[in-house]
């Protein structure tokens, strides 16, 4: 029981650090450009804007909060899933390096999916660097924070990756 919720424990807690880390970014992009909490307005509204018609009568508050609340919920997710499979990896070592090249090419993918919408106009002022680069800093905090958490993955990967049995 303490084992699960160590596991969660720390899934959440590389969620939030990868959460806070891309909002701070994107703060201080916003605030260098000259417009405060532009990127989770935006989004905010491109992602509540499916719920229909009178949704974009709310203010930027409404938006800003909204999107940063399912922000946070969606990395809490994502750093849930990357803990339990770096967890799992304990009992199956040989599946470290297909872990590892499952985010190599989930990481790929997002940056060409990043560069597809800013190439696109659909993601307006968003520059896919910029998403790339806050992406970059959620990876580095999460990834940091699991490894430290988990310093056997690191031995288990150079094993898989150098071949020998």
């Amino acid at each position: 029981m303490a084992a699960r919720v160590g596991t969660w424990r720390d899934g959440v807690t590389a969620g939030l650090l990868g959460a806070a880390g891309v909002a701070l970014w994107f703060l201080v992009v916003d605030m260098i450009a000259g417009h405060p909490f532009f990127t989770p307005d935006f989004l905010g509204r491109a992602v509540f804007g499916v719920l229909g018609r009178g949704i974009e009568n709310h203010g930027t508050t409404f938006f800003v909060v909204a999107y940063s609340a399912f922000h946070i919920v969606a990395f809490v997710l994502v750093g849930c899933i990357a803990n339990v499979l770096i967890t799992g990896v304990r009992k199956a070592p040989q599946f470290t390096a297909g872990l590892a090249l499952f985010f190599a090419v989930f990481e790929v993918g997002f940056y060409f999916l990043a560069l597809m919408l800013s190439s696109a106009n659909v993601m307006g002022s968003l520059a896919w660097y910029q998403i790339g680069a806050a992406n970059l800093v959620a990876s580095g905090l999460m990834g940091g924070y699991l490894l430290q958490r988990h310093p056997e993955f690191a031995g288990n990967l150079g094993h898989a990756l150098d071949g020998s049995t």
